[in-house]
């Protein structure tokens, strides 16, 4: 490769061309505005001529700027960013080719500006366009989903399986020795590898190929993975982005099958995935069936849509929304979910771990703390330690303690332990849980803590400790106790 990464970085940074200085420019409203694809209350915010100004409207606002603004934002590469197809100049104006986002990457290491270069947003300002076949997808809500999901222990290898842009490769740079960052459409493998030479990421290195064929004999450490994850009857037009080529959720099925067997010991399989939802099966026991022996699995189901609801979602992604073929799709592809009793599609998150312990589904809508990630690696770590009666557990600091009930009323109705961080999970208790909980404070065995109960409540302490020492147990699983 060129050195025009490094060139292109350099104009980038002189610039100040930041994601943190480019929502300063637009102003919360304009910012926002651009998140719903609206451009108009950003161009109103850029009209000074700046190179901050200019780039913002050239790359995120995709609209035509002066040449001579061009040339001071981007001093000496004009010419060749024409050749490299990022611009196109005419009539005295340049227009972008390309999207060129600044990006803010967080986690254990800290804040760090990235770029990323992808194909433009198809739909901004109202009209949809058809999108190309082989389009490369940029930062999408899926791609910090998942970048908010991975869990970030520094490893030895790793593997963005269906990188795209490379986003998650980028990511998975700061704390890992190497990064293999795979894709079938090759135009996302040149994508990825120029947006690791433009981060002066020198570990990853990009491979052309289909599923796990481009690592046939290699492990790691940590799989992350945005698959093309659509239920379609995958028939007709296919976006590469989006769309496997495989019928229904086979694409994350053979994943969750064949994913592990490319793990080192104690390595995680992290997958963003739709799943069919059948009426004759519930959803965690299909997803369970593919999870290979030897590992164990943490698989939180996040949304649930109906299947009119989702085949309007992914019509209008391919710009499909008022097109002559339009009625068409939709009532074949609604068909075929009726035909394949398919009454729901989820979303949501696939943790595999290649170590032996027990496994959780959990169909969990509500509101979560980003990054979720040690939250998975908690529950990982505890689901692993068998608590006794000898353990001494603490409340974890910010579980609070709900009540309901009628006003003045001696005991509550309901007593709810609720989270505020991690999962922000719930748990509905009765008045002897809820008395241990408040008494693990670290100084008490939790043995000694149901004989206190015990006495307390007048019942039998042995037949306690055998009814809660379990509830205990699942308490610590879920985060509500620390041992």
């Amino acid at each position: 490769m060129s050195d025009l990464p490094l060139r292109l970085r350099a104009a980038l940074q002189g610039a100040g061309f930041t994601h943190d200085a480019v929502a300063g420019l637009l102003g919360t409203h304009a910012h926002e505005a651009l998140g719903r694809n609206e451009t108009t209350p950003g161009l109103r915010r850029t009209l000074d001529g700046s190179p901050l100004a200019t780039l913002t409207r050239l790359f995120l606002l995709q609209t035509a700027v002066p040449v001579e603004h061009a040339d001071r934002a981007l001093p000496g590469l004009r010419a060749e960013l024409e050749h490299g197809h990022f611009l196109r100049t005419s009539g005295g104006e340049v227009r972008a080719l390309l999207d060129v986002r600044p990006y803010s990457a967080s986690d254990h290491q800290g804040d760090q500006d990235l770029w990323v270069v992808s194909d433009l947003t198809p739909g901004l300002d109202g009209p949809m366009t058809r999108v190309a076949d082989y389009h490369v997808l940029g930062i999408s809500p899926a791609a910090t989903s998942l970048a908010q999901l991975t869990i970030r222990d520094p490893v030895g290898r790793s593997l963005d399986l269906g990188t795209g842009c490379g986003v998650q490769a980028l990511h998975l740079a700061r704390h890992s020795d190497h990064v293999v960052a795979t894709d079938i459409n090759e135009r996302a493998v040149w994508m990825a590898g120029f947006n690791a030479a433009l981060n002066e990421l020198s570990t990853i290195e990009p491979r052309t190929g289909y599923f796990f064929a481009p690592v046939r004999e290699e492990t790691f450490d940590l799989i992350a993975t945005n698959p093309p994850f659509v239920i379609s009857p995958a028939s007709g037009r296919r976006l590469v982005y989006r769309d496997s080529g495989l019928p229904g959720d086979d694409v994350v099925s053979h994943i969750v099958r064949n994913g592990p067997g490319h793990l080192t010991d104690g390595g995680w399989l992290q997958v963003l995935a739709n799943w069919a939802i059948h009426r004759d099966l519930p959803w965690d026991e299909r997803i369970a069936a593919w999870v290979p022996d030897g590992c164990s699995a943490f698989v939180v189901q996040r949304e649930v849509v109906d299947p009119a609801a989702y085949v309007e979602l992914w019509l209008k992604d391919e710009g499909l929304h008022g097109a002559p073929d339009y009625l068409e799709r939709y009532d074949a592809w609604l068909g075929w979910f009726e035909d394949q009793g398919v009454q729901g599609i989820g979303f949501g998150w696939i943790n595999v771990h290649k170590a032996v312990h027990a496994s959780d589904y959990l169909d969990w809508p509500y509101a979560v703390e980003q990054p979720v990630a040690p939250a998975v690696r908690d529950w990982a770590h505890a689901v692993t330690r068998l608590v006794g009666e000898g353990d001494r557990l603490r409340v974890r600091v910010d579980v609070v303690q709900e009540t309901t009930g009628e006003p003045g009323s001696e005991d509550p109705e309901t007593i709810v332990l609720r989270q505020q961080r991690g999962l922000c999970r719930a748990r509905q208790v009765d008045t002897v849980e809820a008395a241990l909980v408040g008494a693990c404070d670290g100084d008490l065995s939790v043995g000694q803590i149901l004989d206190a109960v015990a006495t307390l409540t007048e019942q039998d302490p042995g037949q306690l400790r055998a009814t809660y020492l379990p509830v205990v147990g699942g308490l610590v699983v879920e985060g509500f106790l620390t041992v």
